[in-house]
């Protein structure tokens, strides 16, 4: 594991790729959660993560148990929290591994686990001024 951050800054894709990149590494799957301008119809203008003290600690974990469970070389995720604007990246994820099918899996497994356990939840800005919590308890 290279990198489990949960950050108000700003996240990069190529940061992340660079961070797990190796010699030994056939393949890096990256993967770029992005603020789309649409949810179930309607239209968003932007959203707002807020996250649990434990966030980080639920992303060690993840990426601990991928890590584990998957034959790769290293693995970087971060979430974002605040406000994002449509674009803006609020989950990224990057696996190196020495063939794709394995960085694959693995990616695909950081952000499933990511989504189901990361005690991160979003308030969506919708054009006609409503807002709306997503995934909060």
């Amino acid at each position: 594991m290279v990198r489990a951050v949960v950050t108000e800054a700003p996240l990069d894709v190529e940061e992340h790729a660079a961070e797990v990149d190796d010699a030994a590494a056939g393949a890096v799957v990256t993967f770029a959660g992005v603020v789309r301008d649409h949810d179930h119809g309607r239209r968003v203008e932007s959203i707002e993560y807020v996250g649990h003290p434990a966030a980080p600690q639920v992303l060690q974990e993840v990426l601990a148990e991928v890590v584990r469970d998957h034959p790769v070389d290293a693995v970087a995720a971060s979430h974002r929290l605040g406000r994002l604007e449509i674009g803006d990246a609020a989950l990224v994820v990057a696996v190196s591994a020495a063939h794709r099918q394995e960085a694959f899996a693995a990616c695909s497994a950081v952000v499933e686990e990511v989504k189901r356990r990361l005690p991160v939840w979003k308030q969506q800005q919708l054009a006609d001024g409503s807002q709306e919590w997503v995934a909060c308890p």
